[in-house]
């Protein structure tokens, strides 16, 4: 393998989402909100909910979980309990127990911005489009300017086909969280879509600017100077997505295809091998076929 292509040769397979939505991570931890019942039973579920939160600092997620959930046992009423006890399990990827944890939070505490936003945000990865949209309007609702439920709104939107919706929220997302580099790339995908070219530069440069890990946002970037002819701006913007993440498997697919343009025959092969494999892994196999019909035109 050709030094000036730094591939590594045997890189472990990530099983992780490859392809797919990105969600934003899920918004911070609760503090304990004021509740109105005997102190006694205050100050016990107080104590599981910081015992929780002092284990979750400690990356001791299912010992949270058992805080959380005795919280929410001593004190049905305590939102921040059943908020906190969905994003422990969400990180976990119990993804339905996480979305009943916030919408009880919402049930306790219907002012609770956050907790609509997070419900919103686990029923999109759930692929429940019409209830997350109703969820993630409510929390706008309660809270306009809070950009996690602006920026899972325009992905709802986006797979809606609401063009105009997707990009008007993406746009709020980047105005109400500059640091944030997720809507970024989102309208980089969109105006590169529309064949708003600079925009499309500007917004993956700026989320790469914010994170320089982003392997989607490496390869929005590759993928436009493909399309503009630069194939030495494009295979190096691949080499950083797969550096990036190893097992994102479209940026070796993206670079089998240089290589592909520039007859580098065996390099294209060793790539688009390992990126049929990480597909494959991931159980999609329209683009392990695709890669595969790719690699025939490397044995010529």
């Amino acid at each position: 393998m050709p030094s000036t292509f730094p591939w590594r040769a045997s890189l472990a397979i990530a099983l992780s989402s490859v392809i797919g939505l990105w969600l934003s991570p899920m918004a911070g931890w609760a503090q304990l909100a004021p509740v109105s019942i005997g102190r006694e039973q205050i100050t016990s579920a107080e104590q599981a909910l910081n015992q929780g939160l002092t284990q979750i600092q400690a990356g001791q997620v299912e010992g949270a979980i058992a805080s959380f959930q005795q919280a929410t046992q001593l004190n049905l009423q305590l939102a921040p309990a059943h908020y906190n006890l969905g994003l422990a399990l969400r990180q976990t990827g119990q993804l339905q127990a996480a979305a009943e944890s916030f919408y009880q939070a919402t049930v306790t505490d219907p002012g609770f911005a956050l907790a609509f936003a997070n419900l919103g945000a686990a029923l999109l990865e759930g692929n429940n489009l019409s209830l997350s949209e109703q969820y993630l309007q409510r929390a706008i609702a309660l809270d306009p300017n809070l950009g996690l439920a602006q920026y899972n709104l325009g992905l709802v939107f986006r797979l809606q086909g609401n063009r105009a919706g997707a990009l008007a929220a993406f746009q709020r997302a980047v105005q109400l969280s500059p640091n944030a580099p997720e809507p970024l790339y989102h309208l980089g995908v969109m105006y590169q879509e529309q064949g708003q070219m600079a925009q499309a530069t500007q917004s993956f440069e700026r989320a790469i600017a914010l994170n320089q890990g982003y392997a989607e946002a490496h390869y929005g970037l590759g993928s436009l100077k493909f399309q503009q002819g630069d194939l030495d701006g494009a295979l190096s913007a691949f080499r950083q997505s797969a550096a990036a993440n190893s097992g994102y498997a479209n940026a070796y697919y993206a670079a089998g295809l240089v290589f592909l343009q520039r007859q580098q025959l065996a390099e294209a092969r060793q790539v688009l091998e390992y990126a049929r494999d990480l597909y494959t892994a991931n159980g999609n196999a329209q683009w392990a076929t695709t890669a595969n019909q790719l690699l025939q035109q490397t044995l010529r």
